[in-house]
């Protein structure tokens, strides 16, 4: 029992809740009740069959036949330290019949109960210790979600229609639907009384509250027969190289789509429907990166402040797709939603990728809400730290999941494959990898996780993102994951961006980023593609952002602009947000059209970000992790409007000559060696005299620079084992503020140069054409990239 201030033990709640528990059944509950209909009258009293024994594995509520055909579903959860475990059913009214499981296999506690079908909801009671100080937090009041829930239906929040009492609870008995109406999350979803006096003591006594009217519950979901859903699907299986990632929101993409029906848009529907699909394959992307669709809760901070966590970076159920998401019904009906949605894809030819949040969960740190893990067995899933009434925070997010363990490693591989093999995904960029990637303590390449996602038959052949960091000492790990890893790139993003603002970076630094980062990934047989390079993400600026704003703007998160990171390395083209100054206007745009020319034509995977391609602002706010609105949602007004039509004009030309030219997507690094007697390099760098860099060139900033991409004998062979050649390029940037003489390299790299793309120009929407001569001077515009096909011959 806890101590609270002098010494005495303080009682919670726990025995009076237990004296007005809801019915705990020594059996199944009534038809009625536990397929999930409404039912009328008083609580069933005739005796309900046993609990059969039911199997350990898998874990989860799965439905299937049981022993002499018996419809029914199995009920398995892993709970190492708990003294007993309760599955409780609930019907449309919200009544609850609990049944004990008595089976206790491997640490998994498990039940088959005939008659439990598809739509029934449900959750589970743990019992056991209540002792913060040892770390054990159980608390039987508090209905838990299933770590292992195929489908979520509800929200946190009071019973529909209910009063609230003076703590923040609502009164009545009805359903578990609704927000928190006060702006806080229910108190009763603590596991230990909230605001308690004593600081010392805050999150020690135990709450004894029932929960279950204001939590969501688990559904049970059938399996999917063999063949139904996936007959006719195609994995488009883009190879790395050849990938260009589109990184969007569900419900932000669609949710101000004019050619998406209303009642699609924000759903897992409206991003599959053929006006979403058709941006998509006009603009020549291959693959998507959907922002979190695991469950998720939204913090009690942002509640308080009438506001909602709109990134998702908060997952409570990793193998439901987030509820709010679907157009169809919550009952189940998201997961057949999700699967549609990805078969949408595929059919286009567009991969799925889900960032996923494996490293912490909803419930933050020991002041958190008890929603799950915490209340199945908190040192079982929890780093906590020496003093283990506390957590380990590598996260910044109030927990770390303790990946080390093997339930939790369990958790985590099940939930990857459950999303590959049943809901179609082709991959996983993983937030904040390296608190996955860490032993006891340390970031460790050979770590329990990394070794089994290198072996596992299914995880293997997926595309991996790391996001190659995370808050805690040692935490950054960029270039540091081993083969079969991507990586987002930093480096890139902040080379480039000091590049085009003025800030210049030593030439050797933008050199490697636009030839594919060999100094960070040429090690271990990593390819150029395990850089995910990128100058935008969804934290942070939008690229129109990032050159009109010098400052975060960040008033509307409620946190007094201290959200948000400061180094922004943007700059606002002289006048801070948006402006009626037309020089100024214009000078965005064509720094905009710089950037999005040097991602598209580096070396690596690009990853766009949805709407930069379109002039899409945030208002100058680097941090709208909580701006459910305009803020954060896709404007579809820009492509409009001829300045931004232009920009898609010229992303989308982009992306096609990626896809036609296999010099600018290359499967193996560049060696800078002469591949033939006449001196030709794969890759060469030259200064605006023509002539290729020295050594001593590349250790000084310098605002100009022109690289050669050699198209003869790149390494690899065709499908057929024939040998791969392309065009030859010279791409000159140029990010001084005043034109510049350059004289284009002559023989044997050129006989004539056709320039393709000139980001000075306004007109985007037809390729400048022009030919120049080998060895001839041209005049650089002001802040501009040129990119020439090189042409040999006498008739070039």
């Amino acid at each position: 029992m806890p101590r609270a201030a002098g010494g005495q033990d303080v009682s919670s709640a726990a025995e009076e809740q237990e004296e007005r528990r809801p019915e705990r059944a020594e059996g199944s509950a009534p038809p009625s009740a536990v397929n999930g209909h409404r039912r009328s009258g008083t609580r069933a009293s005739v005796p309900a069959p046993p609990v059969w024994p039911g199997s350990p594995a898998p874990l989860g509520a799965r439905f299937h036949t049981g022993p002499g055909g018996v419809p029914g579903t199995n009920f398995a959860l892993w709970a190492g330290g708990a003294e007993a475990v309760d599955v409780c059913l609930f019907d449309d009214d919200g009544r609850e019949v609990r049944h004990p499981l008595t089976e206790l296999t491997h640490e998994i506690w498990h039940g088959f109960l005939p008659g439990v079908r598809p739509g029934q909801r449900y959750g589970f009671r743990v019992h056991g210790r209540w002792d913060p100080w040892t770390g054990a937090r159980w608390n039987p009041a508090k209905l838990l979600l299933d770590p292992y829930a195929r489908a979520v239906d509800g929200d946190f929040g009071p019973p529909r229609g209910a009063a609230r009492d003076a703590d923040g609870n609502g009164g009545g008995n009805g359903g578990d639907g609704g927000s928190s109406g006060d702006g806080r999350m229910p108190a009763a979803v603590y596991g230990h009384v909230r605001d308690w006096p004593e600081q010392h003591a805050a999150d020690t006594v135990r709450d004894g509250r029932d929960s279950a009217p204001y939590v969501p519950k688990g559904v049970v979901v059938a399996d999917e027969a063999p063949g139904d859903e996936w007959a006719d699907d195609r994995r488009p299986k883009t190879p790395w190289a050849d990938s260009v990632i589109y990184e969007l929101h569900v419900r932000g993409f669609t949710m101000r789509h004019p050619d998406v029906p209303e009642h699609l848009r924000g759903t897992y529907a409206g991003l599959a429907h053929p006006a979403a699909i058709g941006h998509l394959t006009g603009l020549g992307v291959t693959a998507v990166e959907l922002l979190p669709v695991h469950q998720f809760a939204h913090e009690d901070h942002l509640l308080r402040r009438g506001l909602r966590n709109h990134w998702g970076y908060n997952s409570i159920g990793y193998f439901a797709p987030h509820a709010a998401y679907a157009a169809s019904g919550t009952r189940g009906e998201q997961v057949g939603e999700f699967r549609r949605m990805v078969r949408a894809l595929h059919a286009a030819g567009i991969e799925v990728i889900l960032d996923v949040v494996y490293n912490h969960t909803a419930e933050g740190g020991e002041l958190g809400p008890t929603l799950s893990l915490r209340g199945i067995d908190n040192r079982g899933y929890y780093r906590l730290q020496h003093d283990p009434r506390r957590y380990a925070d590598y996260t910044g997010c109030g927990n770390t999941l303790h990946v080390v363990q093997p339930q939790v490693l369990r958790l985590i591989t099940d939930s990857l494959r459950y999303w590959v093999t049943e809901m179609g995904v082709d991959g996983f960029r993983f937030d904040l990898a390296a608190a996955l990637a860490r032993s006891m303590h340390d970031v460790d390449m050979l770590s329990p996780f990394l070794a089994v996602i290198a072996q596992d038959p299914v995880l293997r052949r997926v595309k991996l993102i790391a996001e190659p960091w995370d808050v805690g000492a040692g935490g950054y790990q960029v270039g540091a994951f081993p083969p079969l890893w991507t990586e987002w790139n930093d480096r890139y993003r902040d080379t480039v961006r000091d590049y085009w603002r003025g800030a210049l970076p030593a030439l050797r630094d933008l050199g490697y980023r636009l030839s594919g980062s060999s100094d960070l990934y040429a090690w271990g047989g990593r390819r150029p593609y395990a850089s995910v390079n990128f100058v935008t993400a969804h934290d942070g600026f939008t690229l129109r952002d990032l050159v009109s704003y010098e400052r975060k703007h960040n008033e509307a998160n409620g946190e007094d602009n201290r959200d948000g990171t400061d180094d922004n390395r943007s700059w606002n083209c002289g006048a801070e947000g948006e402006t009626g100054d037309p020089a100024v206007t214009a000078l965005r745009r064509r720094q905009l059209r710089n950037l999005m020319t040097t991602l598209l034509l580096s070396t690596g995977v690009p990853m766009l970000v949805a709407g930069d391609e379109m002039g899409r602002t945030q208002g100058g706010n680097n941090n709208a992790y909580c701006q459910d609105n305009e803020t954060g949602w896709v404007d579809w007004s820009l492509p409009g409007l001829p300045e931004w039509r232009e920009l898609h004009a010229l992303t989308a030309r982009l992306t096609a000559l990626r896809r036609t030219h296999p010099v600018l997507r290359r499967r193996a690094f560049f060696s800078g060696r002469p591949q033939a007697p006449d001196g030709l390099r794969d890759l060469a760098w030259f200064t605006p005299e023509g002539r290729e860099m020295a050594e001593a060139d590349w250790h000084a900033p310098a605002a100009t620079l022109g690289m050669y991409l050699s198209g003869r004998d790149i390494p690899g062979r065709d499908e057929r084992g024939g040998p791969v050649t392309d065009d030859s390029f010279l791409a000159v940037l140029h990010a001084h503020h005043e034109p510049l003489s350059f004289t284009l390299p002559g023989p044997p790299w050129a006989d004539r140069y056709e320039l393709l793309v000139d980001t000075s120009r306004e007109d985007q929407s037809e390729p400048p054409g022009t030919r120049h001569p080998a060895g001839s001077g041209l005049t650089l515009p002001p802040r501009s990239v040129q990119l020439f096909r090189v042409l040999h011959g006498p008739g070039a």
